[in-house]
């Protein structure tokens, strides 16, 4: 799965600049509408391994930490959360203002794969994955509920941290009572990063134990 992970990515994003280029991107939407419905039962899978963005912030969270201007610290203006809300708010304005009075497709997708590697290269990636993306505020909430999901086995977590260090969206955090790693659903994107490095085996993708974790 390590290697299978990235070229499922790769695939996608192929598929998302194809569609771009042919004027056809309603058709990528119909496909985040569809997702949505998934993640109630899988997770969210779409922004693991569909979402373009995402495939994207991985290499420059690389290149971010490489040329050492990325920051862990998160703009205090984004930490109230309500920034997604108001981000989807207007992407979907901008998508029917442009249409009903411009006669126009404004690229709203484009305008926020550029921007999501802007963050990515001054921000950990959880900042735009959390705080910003406009979908991510949709797949947190359908994905809170989801049936099966990434679960951390307490019984074998020996609380190394090391899962929490590479989750990409801050949905893993040891408990400092316990000392054991917990996942919340929500905000889990069901990728592969935590379960590479886990020394213990101890995270996999099973049915959730309590809804909306």
């Amino acid at each position: 799965m390590k290697y299978i992970a990235p070229i499922i990515r790769i695939l996608f994003l192929a598929l998302f600049v194809f569609l771009l280029i042919k004027g056809n991107i309603f058709i990528w939407l119909a496909l985040f509408g569809v997702s949505l419905l998934v993640a109630v039962v899988f997770g969210r899978l779409y922004c693991g391994y569909v979402c373009p963005m995402n495939t994207l912030m991985i290499p420059v969270e690389w290149l971010g930490k490489k040329l050492r201007i990325q920051t862990a610290a998160t703009p205090k203006w984004l930490k109230g959360g309500y920034f997604t809300w108001i981000s989807l708010g207007v992407s979907i304005a901008a998508m029917i203002v442009g249409k009903r009075m411009f006669h126009m497709n404004i690229p709203v997708l484009p305008i926020w794969l550029a921007l999501s590697v802007l963050l990515t290269l001054r921000y950990k990636p959880e900042v735009f994955h959390n705080l910003v993306c406009p979908f991510g505020a949709l797949q947190k909430v359908f994905g809170r509920f989801a049936f099966f999901s990434k679960k951390v086995d307490p019984d074998t977590c020996i609380g190394c941290k090391l899962c929490e260090k590479v989750c990409p969206s801050g949905a893993i955090a040891v408990s400092p009572d316990s000392k054991k790693a917990v996942i919340t659903t929500a905000l889990c994107h069901q990728c592969t990063r935590c379960t590479d490095v886990c020394p213990k085996a101890s995270i996999r993708y099973r049915k959730a134990r309590t809804t909306g974790n």
